[in-house]
């Protein structure tokens, strides 16, 4: 656009007949002439393109994991496919106490995210670190205490906590009706329908069961 400009104001010059009219056009040719000068040169386009995927790009959260633990560490194993042929730099752990995000940068042109909070007990940060393997980054949590974890984090924790506590119950039959209302809760159109009809069905039998038969 300065490039075009400055063609457009040498052409101007050439037809300028008055002295103050050419003196301004001057100016404004050395003026563009020193901006195009300052300008930063244009990057190759596979650079721009390469930088572009790298801090930009399409981002995929990661969901899916498994995980293991022995007395020092958690592992998280996370499936990448190809995340060895990547730079060290462009994996990078972020570790605090409780938590820590992972982010794979520009593997085959996207980015990858996790983010754990809430871990069920502390960690080392200094201790924590991750290795890169083949198609795998493996995640390593050091537990400030050698100690078992029954599971990754503490809503996990409370969720199982609930759970169980629908089903211990010292009356049976609650324990049973608390089971039936969370897969209604959970279940699709089918399996209502079906909770439905057994429970009309239970209904029936208890009425008539209720009724003293004349003898």
């Amino acid at each position: 656009q300065l490039q075009k400009d400055l063609e457009e104001v040498k052409d101007l010059l050439t037809k300028a007949t008055r002295k103050r009219l050419h003196d301004v056009l001057m100016t404004e040719k050395h003026k563009l002439e020193l901006e195009i000068k300052n300008q930063p040169p244009p990057k190759p386009k596979d650079a721009a393109e390469e930088e572009k995927l790298s801090l930009g790009g399409y981002t995929v959260k990661i969901n899916n994991y498994g995980w293991d633990q022995s007395d020092k560490f958690i592992k998280i194993y996370i499936s990448l496919n190809g995340v060895q042929k990547l730079p060290a730099e462009n994996v990078q752990v972020n570790f605090t106490e409780r938590s820590f995000d992972l982010l794979v940068k520009n593997l085959n042109g996207k980015n990858y995210t996790m983010t754990f909070n809430n871990l069920l007990k502390p960690i080392s940060v200094e201790g924590s670190s991750r290795k890169i393997k083949t198609d795998m980054v493996l995640v390593m949590c050091r537990k400030k205490r050698e100690e078992k974890w029954e599971c990754l984090t503490q809503v996990e924790k409370e969720s199982k906590e609930k759970e169980k506590a629908a089903y211990d119950t010292s009356d049976p039959s609650e324990g049973l009706m608390n089971l039936l209302k969370k897969m209604y809760a959970e279940g699709d159109d089918e399996m209502k329908r079906t909770i439905n009809k057994a429970w009309v069905e239970s209904r029936e039998k208890q009425s008539k069961g209720d009724i003293p038969m004349d003898v």
